[in-house]
């Protein structure tokens, strides 16, 4: 799920440019101002706005639209705006506080959706200073890579979409001005490093089909005109005189208002920057009562040091020494998750559906780049999909690098990972997601309550005796719980502030024990991402907050599977919204 919700984010933006295709803005009088009338409402919103957004529905799997492509203008631009302002206006006409609990949240997701659409195109005008989100990769990978509908006819759509590709890239070419100089290569990076999805894939595809010669000539022909229109783009951005390019800092006030916007919190960004600096202090704290006791049978009669962050530094790197072989990798992680499914049962914390598998399979091609783990979980209209754990390869690796990887994804560490992406994660919040009766809050899912729950569930686990209650367990999980923490931290300072690359450096490797590589990733992503690193402290934070208020309200009947189970209940909605659901009734 977590791959799906990072996908959608990401198309959101790119496809706010506009569609080559003139689609419907209007949705009729309403005929009422009651449930029915507003599903009705619903159904006939998001039919439109798939027109419109004919990449992002590609990648939920509405395929009514494949053969579409977005293109970036200000004709296009002005569509989106003025459709937003009549679907807010259509929203007015319904009363929330007569609908029921879940299309109350509806209500208010929509309205958040709409307004942050106005906001991107007239505010934080990421089209002209991102050249980044001009990249048509993903959605053509999307269709040549998952199995949703034959072969050939998905082919046959890639080729259709292909028509559009020169002057995508044109149009692109006139909205750029002034581009934030890490986005700049970042955009030549991907544009070049995905072509052999066009270039190679695409044919290849072909091959192991019966589409006529003639026909495959055509398409073949198609696709190497699209190559040459994505290299004159990435061409073009390496020629661009740039003297005065935008600073890739958000700014403390665009920053707020994308925090608002994106995030969907109880607080503002301010705050929750201030709540993980305490965080911080108290995991420090945690982590060095438990080196303290530790270190005799580690380190023996070594002398501790007195720094406390240098005494959990090293005991961190002795334990870390506990790790599989590079070839083990994924066989590891296909021993834990049984018995973090049987944890689950035994100790009654949530419900699991057997009918919706997970595959564990090796990373393909076109996800590859960064090993490790993610989840690719079946979109809303593709409920009955599988659901995938990616496992990195570490093949072709060197020792050292293999070595210092392993060492991060420890014995301890894999297991917490794998709590995160799958039971009872990402997989099982995606599960219970798709079993929620509204589309829109699949859709427009929240992806702090994505991540914030693959949190939570992390700290559920321990707390339920998850690991036997080993200290090294503990000390490796307020590590990795450090990263969602120090995420948080590192984002608002840089975006809001002017923290130096020195500084994150030192943030990540000193106060957060990460290694140096992985530092330097973090700062490259922070460099050319905004708000979505806070996203984890974020709704982690606001779960357990929820929790603890949902126990005094419950009292006696208090029960944290019931808590667990009615919280996914609510689908992928921010969890500001279902906090107030929660604890607006009086019992169960």
């Amino acid at each position: 799920m977590l791959f799906k919700l990072t996908v959608a984010n990401i198309l959101f933006i790119a496809a706010l440019t506009g569609c080559k295709k003139e689609g419907g803005t209007g949705t009729g009088p309403l005929l009422g101002k009651d449930d029915e009338a507003f599903v009705k409402y619903e159904n006939v919103f998001l039919d439109n706005f798939w027109k419109l957004n004919p990449d992002w529905a590609t990648s939920v799997g509405y395929h009514k639209y494949d053969s579409l492509m977005v293109l970036p203008n200000q004709a296009s631009r002005d569509k989106l705006i003025n459709f937003a302002k009549y679907q807010v206006d259509s929203l007015s006409r319904f009363e929330p506080n007569t609908l029921n609990e879940g299309n109350k949240i509806d209500y208010k997701i929509l309205q958040n959706q709409l307004d942050y659409l106005q906001w991107q195109l007239t505010h934080l005008r990421q089209f002209e200073w991102d050249p980044s989100s001009y990249n048509i990769i993903g959605t053509f990978a999307y269709i040549l890579n998952e199995h949703y509908e034959p072969l050939p006819k998905r082919l046959r759509h890639f080729y259709q979409r292909m028509a559009f590709i020169p002057q995508y890239y044109k149009d692109a070419e006139k909205q750029i001005k002034n581009p934030v100089v890490e986005l700049t290569s970042l955009a030549i990076e991907q544009n070049l490093g995905g072509l052999d999805v066009i270039a190679k894939d695409f044919a290849d595809s072909l091959k192991k089909t019966n589409i006529p010669k003639a026909e495959q000539k055509l398409m073949t022909d198609r696709a190497s005109q699209s190559v040459t229109a994505i290299k004159a783009y990435a061409d073009w951005l390496k020629a661009l005189k740039n003297d005065h390019p935008r600073s890739f800092r958000l700014g403390k006030d665009l920053y707020e208002d994308k925090f608002k916007y994106e995030i969907v919190a109880g607080n503002t960004a301010e705050k929750t920057y201030n709540a993980a600096v305490e965080r911080k202090k108290y995991t420090h704290r945690e982590m060095a009562k438990i080196s303290k006791q530790l270190w005799p049978k580690y380190m023996g009669k070594a002398a501790m040091p007195k720094d406390s962050l240098e005494m959990i530094s090293k005991l961190i790197d002795t334990i870390s020494t506990k790790h599989v072989k590079p070839e083990d990798f994924q066989s590891a992680i296909e021993q834990i998750i049984p018995k973090l499914n049987n944890f689950v049962k035994t100790k009654d914390l949530l419900t699991l559906d057997p009918t919706k598998p997970l595959v564990i399979r090796k990373e393909p091609g076109y996800m590859a780049g960064v090993a490790g783990a993610s989840m690719s979980g079946p979109g809303p209209y593709d409920k009955n999909g599988n659901s995938y754990y990616n496992v990195g390869s570490l093949a072709g690796w060197s020792s050292e690098k293999a070595e210092s990887y392993l060492r991060e994804y420890n014995n301890y560490i894999l297991q917490i990972l794998s709590i995160h992406e799958a039971v009872p994660g990402h997989y099982v919040q995606g599960v219970y997601s798709n079993k929620a009766p509204s589309i829109i809050k699949a859709v427009f899912g929240n992806s702090a309550m994505a991540e914030g729950w693959a949190v939570y569930t992390e700290q559920m686990m321990l707390e339920n005796g998850f690991g036997n209650n080993e200290p090294e367990m503990m000390l490796m999980w307020y590590k990795w719980n450090l990263r969602s923490v120090c995420n948080t931290i590192l984002d608002y300072s840089v975006h809001s502030g002017n923290m130096t690359k020195d500084e994150a450096i030192k943030l990540l490797t000193r106060e957060a024990f990460q290694q140096q590589a992985e530092a330097d990733g973090k700062w490259k992503r922070v460099s050319v991402t905004s708000v979505q690193l806070t996203s984890y402290y974020t709704g982690y934070k606001e779960i357990v907050d929820l929790r603890d208020a949902y126990k005094i309200k419950m009292g006696d009947k208090y029960k944290l599977k019931e808590f667990n189970e009615k919280f996914l209940s609510y689908g992928s909605a921010p969890v500001k919204f279902i906090r107030e659901a929660m604890l607006a009734k009086t019992g169960g």
